[in-house]
């Protein structure tokens, strides 16, 4: 006869790089229990297994069978569609993108996304941003999306404006105005939104998440008077306070110098000109210039930052590369090294000023394209037939110097890279993808 036991094992697991993140992404941990039966010799058990996970607060490698039709070791010509649909391949459900479900992760790549679908007339990208946003919406439009305590989660609130303007699904448009309402009480300092609401240091990145949101918002949605009026207000206070003479924008300022380790005790700024904290900028100045009214009482302010920031973006690329550094402005320093995910911005931020007509194109169309071919050795078609982004950072914070800013460790597929990847090889390849 045989004997069934019944034996508990626990086993505990931290997830690191090229770990398989579950959709749920968002839990520090996790608890997951399966049951099979092992038979050795007489002895059948019955064995229930308890596995304890917990995650770093990084970028998932995405589904472990995602493959494609794309040549190993040889990077596309082109890589607007081959990226998104090795992001689709890689993150069948795009919560599981990173440790958290619901961030600017998110909103950020979709801006790409329906831009390439408005472009190729293809729907899959849309079908893509519902399925994720519907996770954070009810069907009476309730908004479920994360906390509005900190500026990164306004920035995934431009999808919900977005999926409106291109469905006209009411409940869009009322999560998108509760969104707006938490707004008007968001505490600033001299005009410029908190990054998180428990302390006033202005990060330059927060400009973006919020300003996009109140961008789309205006677009799409409405209250467009208060969100242009809201977002100028930002864009301007950000550069009276951290652009420099020479157009580059630092990374950071606070009120409470004496509590912040990264901040000139007199003056309450970051030290450098960090790329992908000035690329955010960049990125959001021209969309609000595409639509601002050029009536508008700040127009001209907001046009002369821009135009004054492309200049120093000129002045600082780097000539034998085309790409830009991670501390902007100190390329000869050995120790620098080309981000792939500042340049993206950088190279986004120009063609669109060209595209827009802001930007004289024979003066700064070349420097646009010589910063997108300086992208292409950043891309690699792995064995499964996906694009990896290598050489890029994840997460960076303000730091206290410039050895902290260029020994940030680099990862795969680091997600802002990948994201700014497609926003600029869109934008670089739209002629192409009309077709």
């Amino acid at each position: 006869m045989k004997q069934i036991r019944k034996i508990i094992a626990g086993v505990y697991v931290l997830c690191g790089l090229g770990t398989v993140f579950p959709a749920m992404a968002q839990n520090r941990e996790m608890n997951q229990r399966t049951t099979g039966m092992v038979v050795e010799g007489e002895v059948t058990m019955l064995v229930t297994q308890e596995t304890t996970t917990r995650y770093r607060r990084t970028t998932s490698q995405g589904v472990p069978g995602a493959k494609l039709e794309y040549t190993p070791g040889i990077t596309p010509e082109r890589l607007a569609l081959p990226l998104s649909e090795t992001v689709m391949a890689r993150y069948p459900d795009y919560r599981m993108a990173y440790w958290k479900d619901y961030t600017y992760v998110q909103g950020y790549m979709f801006e790409a996304m329906d831009r390439l679908g408005q472009l190729t007339g293809d729907g899959k990208y849309q079908e893509y941003m519902k399925e994720y946003i519907n996770h954070f919406v009810d069907g009476d439009g309730n908004y479920k999306g994360g906390g509005l305590t900190n500026l990164d989660n306004f920035m995934t609130g431009s999808a919900f404006c977005t999926l409106y303007g291109r469905t006209g699904d009411e409940k869009y448009k009322k999560a998108a105005l509760q969104i707006l309402k938490a707004v008007d009480k968001y505490p600033s300092s001299d005009g410029q939104f908190w990054h998180g609401n428990r302390s006033p240091n202005m990060w330059i990145d927060g400009v973006f998440m919020m300003q996009m949101f109140l961008i789309r918002c205006a677009q799409y949605v409405g209250e467009a008077d208060y969100c242009y009026d809201v977002t100028c207000r930002n864009i301007i206070a950000a550069a009276r306070h951290l652009q420099r003479q020479d157009g580059l924008i630092l990374h950071a300022w606070t009120t409470e110098p004496e509590k912040a380790v990264w901040a000139d005790k007199s003056t309450g700024l970051s030290p450098e000109v960090w790329s992908e904290g000035m690329g955010w900028y960049a990125l959001v100045v021209p969309e609000l210039l595409a639509l601002l009214p050029k009536t508008h009482q700040n127009y001209q302010q907001v046009l002369d930052i821009y135009l004054k920031m492309c200049k120093g973006l000129k002045e600082v690329q780097d000539k034998k590369t085309g790409g830009w550094f991670m501390v902007v402005d100190k390329g000869d320093n050995p120790l620098n090294f080309i981000d792939p995910s500042g340049t993206a911005m950088f190279v986004y931020s120009i063609q669109r000023g060209v595209q827009l007509g802001l930007l004289k194109a024979k003066e700064y169309a070349p420097v646009a394209e010589r910063g997108y071919k300086s992208l292409f050795p950043f891309i690699q078609v792995n064995e499964r037939g996906l694009l990896d982004v290598i050489g890029a950072c994840d997460g960076v914070v303000i730091k206290k110097n410039f050895v902290e800013y260029v020994t940030v460790p680099k990862i795969l597929n680091a997600k802002e890279a990948v994201a700014g990847i497609l926003w600029a090889s869109v934008i670089m390849e739209t002629e192409q993808l009309k077709k």
